[in-house]
């Protein structure tokens, strides 16, 4: 807890607050800084409002309050009392650091950025300060500052096994997978029961080296004491370990334990999904077409489906390219659609969209924009973003659930930890997507995945063809592509195109049976399993 009080003002024997005389203001302190060391948050709460209630002025006492706040979900107040805090002393840099652990809760990752960076010009050797930076320097997709400030935390504090973990997951993001390797064994070495390396670890193409903390994860005692998010961590790298070893039955009993824990802190909730689809659906049937002259616009292309549907992949195909700037999974086509429809707009959605991209420093002639999710968005895309060329990324749809159910995401997509919901948001993009291609068929093409990892030349020919750029055999080598990539494929697409995870589903039949069920309800699949 970073700002925790003064405990400097507290006496031995804190003052008893009388009910008929009017506490002090130290009186006031004592008792709040009390309670919260104890562990009350209820009455800490209450004696820190009391406090400010009064009129005093503590930027501890804000500071405190803010750390509270924001444990209770009120990031907002947080946020307020923090800059209250930093307001009467501007050099405390606890306030600066937990006002940019709010910002980056709260999405602003600029904001949150410049926090931290404020905490270490105050406290040059506070490495929390740096390895925080890092966390939302990858989030902007800045990796290399990111691997710089995980590695100025390590030389503060070389000790501290998250540090390694941390580096070693920004190691990955960049490619330099040995190195990865080895910052997540420095991560276990310094602290053998720290959870999340060992998931690091498991999803790299690790070495025979070091078979210690295989063994380790494996270990009854390891899940002693341990949170539910560690243990998660431990099943799902029990999992991947089990997998490579071609152990499947066992695999999926760690799958069924590390997603069940996911669905009890965050279940599933397909129908938002699915009723957001067909909102969008309608609403892009009530949009008037494109107003403005294609010519004026670069190219945009969009990258949807579903997720693990081998889209990074393509998009590392694409930006082999050195006029593309690959946007990743960005969000700003919601954000400005959404924007858009609460009050009247001097700019286009398609005009507000590049301004946007171009404010984020990028000067390409094209981009390549793979949030998934804008399969919803495909009507809205089609009818208002010119030279929009939309690939709608597919693959055998048991393959595609059961790679969601193996893939432990950081954050969002929770529907992934239930195979059934799956199927549901499955189908739900195929169907949509069905509908826009039966409006929209020559701005949408069909990208096979199975089809493309089994005969790449022709397939990627043929979309380079479609996209209307002139041949170059770079495309066929997307493994040798420089670029960061944040996400679960980060690993898979450092290796040449290979066919290794087509079929994969018939290993995982049994644990396949929820999706199944589903899946055959539509004719198309109504003989996947047979």
């Amino acid at each position: 807890m970073k700002g925790f009080g003064d405990q400097n003002k507290l006496n031995k024997h804190p003052d008893k607050i009388s009910k008929t005389t009017k506490p002090s203001k130290q009186q006031i302190y004592n008792q709040a800084i009390q309670f919260h060391a104890k562990g009350n948050i209820t009455e800490a709460a209450k004696y820190y409002q009391y406090f400010i209630n009064q009129g005093f002025e503590d930027y501890g006492v804000f500071s405190n309050y803010g750390v509270i706040l924001k444990g209770l979900g009120k990031l907002k107040e947080a946020e307020l009392c923090y800059r209250k805090a930093i307001k009467i002393n501007p050099d405390f840099y606890k306030a600066h650091f937990n006002l940019g652990n709010v910002m980056k809760d709260l999405g602003k990752l600029k904001e949150a950025e410049f926090c931290y960076l404020k905490a270490i010009e105050i406290n040059a050797s506070f490495a929390d300060a740096y390895t925080n930076l890092g966390n939302v320097l990858r989030d902007l997709g800045n990796l290399h500052q990111a691997e710089i400030a995980f590695r100025k935390a390590i030389k503060i504090n070389p000790n501290f096994a998250m540090f390694h973990s941390n580096l070693g997951g920004i190691l990955k993001d960049l490619g330099k997978l040995k190195e990865a390797e080895s910052s997540c064994l420095k991560a276990i070495e310094i602290n053998p029961d720290y959870a999340r390396a060992y998931f690091s670890i498991s999803n790299l193409k690790y070495s025979n080296k070091n078979k210690k903390w295989k063994k380790n994860v494996f270990s009854e005692s390891i899940l002693i004491n341990k949170s539910k998010k560690d243990q998660i961590n431990i099943y799902f790298a029990r999992a991947n370990v089990l997998h490579n070893e071609k152990n499947y039955n066992k695999c999926a009993e760690n799958l069924l334990l590390a997603n069940d824990l996911k669905l009890g802190i965050s279940p599933s909730k397909p129908e938002l999904i699915l009723n957001k689809s067909q909102s969008l659906l309608f609403e892009s049937d009530k949009i008037t077409n494109i107003e403005e002259d294609n010519i004026k616009y670069p190219q945009s292309i969009f990258i949807v489906g579903m997720p693990r549907c081998g889209s990074t992949l393509l998009e590392s195909i694409l930006s082999m390219n050195i006029n593309v700037d690959d946007l990743g999974e960005i969000e700003i086509l919601e954000e400005l659609y959404l924007e858009s429809k609460k009050s009247d707009q001097s700019l286009s959605l398609a005009k507000n969209y590049w301004k946007k991209i171009k404010d984020s420093n990028k000067n390409f002639n094209i981009t390549t924009n793979k949030n998934l999710f804008n399969y919803q968005y495909t009507g809205i895309i089609a009818k208002k973003i010119p030279n929009a060329k939309i690939i709608h990324c597919f693959r055998n749809p048991l393959d595609n659930i059961l790679s969601l159910f193996r893939a432990h995401f950081a954050r969002g997509i929770e529907y992934s930890s239930s195979l059934a919901d799956s199927a549901k948001v499955y189908l739900d993009q195929e169907t949509i997507m069905t509908e826009y291609k039966n409006r929209f068929r020559t701005k949408i093409y069909d990208l096979n995945y199975d089809s493309l990892v089994t005969n790449p030349e022709k397939e990627i020919r043929s979309l380079i063809s479609w996209i209307g750029w002139q041949w170059e055999d770079m495309y066929l080598s997307p493994h040798l592509n420089s670029r960061s990539v944040l996400t679960r494929s980060s690993v898979q697409v450092r290796y040449p195109i290979n066919s290794k995870s087509i079929g994969n589903w018939k290993n995982y039949k049994e644990l396949l049976k929820p999706a199944i069920e589903i899946i055959n309800q539509n004719k198309k699949y109504k003989n996947l399993v047979s």
